[in-house]
């Protein structure tokens, strides 16, 4: 099995992009806050260790899209584009998708939060997905 650490990298700078643009003020950040009853100022002292984090984990999920696109396409002899964000695609559904709708249900979320984290996640995994199928 052969990883393209290139795309692998700039798909973890893509997630980073989606997250920073998603929870940004022009994004959903505002509702965001009002949703979870975090304020922008803890929002802001926790950053550091919260992009650390971020960091973190969008490098596991870059790795793992990349782990499964390679597998995905060495199975089917298919290289495209397309497969890569069907990865992504079921990838979110199996694993985001479903954990986040448990969590979020037993944790008395509203439904509205839900759809904005699971949403964010549809978008980051496809985001990834993309640029290391197009690499």
């Amino acid at each position: 099995m052969e990883i393209n650490w290139l795309a692998t990298v700039l798909a973890i700078v893509a997630g980073m992009v989606v997250a920073v643009a998603w929870y940004s003020k022009k994004g959903f950040g505002i509702v965001w806050w009002k949703l979870t009853g975090i304020t922008p100022e803890e929002s802001k002292k926790a950053s550091k260790r919260n992009m650390v984090q971020l960091l973190i984990a969008n490098s596991v999920t870059a790795l793992g899209l990349a782990v499964g696109i390679e597998i995905a396409s060495a199975a089917t002899g298919d290289d495209s584009v397309g497969l890569a964000l069907l990865v992504g695609l079921v990838a979110w559904l199996a694993f985001s998708a479903t954990t986040l709708l448990q969590h979020n249900a037993f944790e008395l979320k509203p439904p509205k939060l839900t759809l904005i984290n699971s949403s964010y996640q549809l978008v980051l995994f496809l985001a990834m997905a993309l640029v290391i199928g197009l690499l």
